[in-house]
This record gives structure tokens, sequence and C-alpha cells, in this order.
């Protein structure tokens, strides 16, 4: 897909959040460039590697470019400032004032380019007591709410499997640069775009803030289940689990007839949401008289048949093998120099052409240029951005 096709992007983040922001972009048909200390990026050492490279770094850094900048030297500084005065968009996660330190904060370089959209994700923002923390992951998870409502009942606050933290604070800054580069088709001007991972996990939580407001409490570890709607969580089968999600009446009424008692939207006990979630013991006890009886699967095939929401409890490998996700075509492959056909998770969304539906299968092969090798395109960006002499 090629809606960001001729944008120019520079890329000065590193390891997660802002590689993942400057991927989806890359996805798009941007060209990013990202630019590295001698060192390379940090990720380029973190695993797994497969001879000798990360597959880590390949597969977040694939389709951009890299040159290789000491920001403290006053020549390769003064080379940042050239690209920055041609470049669409500047992503940056240092902590905040590292940027400031380096000549290379947004008020420097929006004087340099008032078009420029400048995009810093950080642990905890530009702003705020906390503003200078370092932050990973697990510690914007910590203090987010989302670890303490994640885990079963008796047993401790639960850290998302995934860098959630990371990951959703580059998919708001993506969102926020594609939102400022339409303001500034209005405007002609740029702006700063400040993302942390701790605003972006506290925003997530929608329904604990509703609860929160409707009644002064939080759900708390409540394990698979919903807080609110019921059943909703995860059910025994008889070689496994089944996860069924039942919200709202028209729902229930189908679960009822599955499993094998109508009655059930007439007792007083499970007449809506809140009642079902309050005598949620006795609705999974009906649950597994029905499910404790069947295979997954033939519980799964007579919850579809009877349009009830189920699902067998996948991992990330039958996830990705699966007819849908492979119809829809989220696995995308790059040819890499060392690690040869490599497969990457694609941008989910579809875009389909003027006046068309969006069609998966209209997708074009594979033309994503692999991870790049350090510094690998110095010369060819100072020469396609800066002309021949690099002026």
């Amino acid at each position: 897909m090629t809606v960001f096709q001729g944008l120019r992007v520079l890329d000065l983040s590193r390891v997660l959040a802002g590689p993942y922001c400057t991927s989806l972009l890359a996805d798009l048909g941007a060209d990013v460039v990202k630019v590295e200390p001698p060192a390379g990026d940090d990720a380029r050492h973190l695993g797994p590697f497969r001879d000798g490279e990360s597959v880590y770094f390949a597969q977040l850094n694939r389709g951009k470019r890299s040159i290789v900048l000491d920001l403290k030297n006053p020549d390769d500084h003064a080379l940042l400032l050239r690209l920055a005065a041609q470049a669409d968009v500047l992503v940056e996660n240092y902590r905040p004032g590292v940027a400031e330190r380096l000549g290379i904060d947004h008020a420097t370089l929006a004087a340099v380019n008032p078009r420029l959209v400048y995009a810093s994700i950080s642990g905890f923002g530009q702003s705020g007591p906390m503003r200078a923390y370092p932050a990973y992951d697990l510690i914007v998870q910590a203090m987010s709410g989302l670890m303490a409502g994640t885990g079963t009942p008796d047993g401790p606050p639960t850290r998302v499997g995934e860098s959630v933290g990371d990951l959703i604070a580059g998919l708001f800054a993506s969102w926020a640069v594609g939102a400022a580069l339409f303001d500034r088709e209005r405007t002609g001007h740029g702006r700063h775009v400040d993302v942390a991972m701790l605003d972006s996990l506290v925003s997530l939580q929608v329904t604990a803030m509703s609860l929160l407001t409707a009644t002064g409490g939080l759900p708390g570890r409540v394990g698979n289940r919903h807080p609110v709607s019921t059943p909703f969580d995860t059910y025994r089968t008889a070689d496994g689990l089944l996860a069924v999600a039942v919200a709202g009446e028209g729902v229930f009424a189908r679960f009822a007839r599955l499993v094998g008692r109508p009655d059930l939207p007439a007792d007083p006990r499970f007449h809506d949401d809140t009642a079902r979630t309050r005598n949620r013991d006795e609705v999974r006890r009906i649950t597994e008289e029905w499910s404790g009886g069947l295979t997954t699967e033939e519980a799964l095939k007579l919850a579809r048949a009877e349009g009830v929401p189920a699902a067998p409890i996948q991992d990330l490998a039958q996830a990705i093998d699966s007819e849908q996700i492979q119809q829809r075509g989220l696995v995308g492959e790059f040819d890499h120099p060392v690690l040869g056909r490599t497969p990457y998770l694609r941008q989910p969304a579809h875009f389909g052409a003027l006046g068309q539906e969006a069609d998966p299968d209209a997708r074009t092969p594979d033309a994503t240029a692999p991870s790049p090798a350090l510094g690998a395109h110095t010369g060819q960006v100072v020469a396609e951005w800066l002309g021949a002499n690099g002026a």
C-alpha cells in the first residue's frame, strides 16, 4: 500500500516504540531513513538471533534505509539539520531532555523546517514530574492500572504477555503523525506530537474507567472473565477450554438454547448482564455441564451454528497458520541477505480503491525491502535528499 508514497521520514528512534511507529509508516510507502549512531540501534544486539542476525530487529525495521550519524560530531549534526529541512516527519524516542542536549529538539528543527511533523515517544511524556524517568514496558504496565487488573483473583498482578506499552504508544504515534500531516495540508505548518507510553496504556482501560465512574470501584483481577457481562470467560471442555462471549439479551437467548436451557432468560437470576454476573458461579456450572461433555471442536461447531461467539485458545503459531489470518494476508515476507526469506506481521488495515470495497485479496505481492545493514544507505540518502554534492 502506497498512501504515504513520497513521504520522507527521519527515524531517530530505537528498540521498539519508535521503530514500530515508523514500520507502520514504511508499510504504507513512506521513505523511512533510520538515523543510527555508530554502534547502531540497540535492537540490532537483541535476540533472538539466527546466523548472527537479530530476527527481532529485521522484522521491526523492514522497508527502511539506514544512515550512520554521530550527532555529537559537528559535521554529522549539521548534516542531520540539512536532512531535517527536507523531511516531512521525524520520530524520536529519547528520554525527554536528550534531544535538546543534542541540538535536535523540536524547537531547533521547527526553525529549520516549519512544515516538519516532529513526534516524540517516551515513557512519561514531555511534561510532568516523571518526564525524565526511564521507562520500559514493565514499568508502565505496572503504573498504568493494567497490571493490577490482569491475572486471576487469587494470583499476583500479571504483565500482559506482549510489550503493549511500547507497541500501543507506537501505534498512537503513527495515528497522530497521520493526523498532524492532514492538519499540515490545511495550515501549512507542522506540529510537535507528544506520546507517552503511560498515557497510552491508561487510555485503553475504558471498561475499568466506566466501572470506576459508575460505582467508585474497580473490578480487580478477574482472570479471563468479563467484569460486567456473563457468561464471558473460558470454560472447561472434555479436552481443553472454550472461550465464550455473551453480552446482551439476544445473544443470551441463543446461548440458553445452545446449552439446552431455553428457560434461563425468564429466570430472574439470569434476566440481564448484571444479574448473570451476580450469579456467575451458577452460570459457569450450567455452561460446563454442557461443554464438559464435548470436545472443544464439537462445542465450537455447535456454538457457531447457534450464533454464539466462541473460540478455541490458540497460540501465535496457530493463529497465523489459520485460514482466517492467511486469507486476510496478515503475514508477509521479505528477502534478507542473511536470514533469507523472512516472514513479518503486516499492518492490519486494508484500503480499497476509490468506489471499491477494501479487498485483502487485492494485495500486490510483497515488495517490502529487508531491514537495512548499518549505514548502508548514507551516501544514497544524502544524494537523493540533498543533491549529488550533499549541499
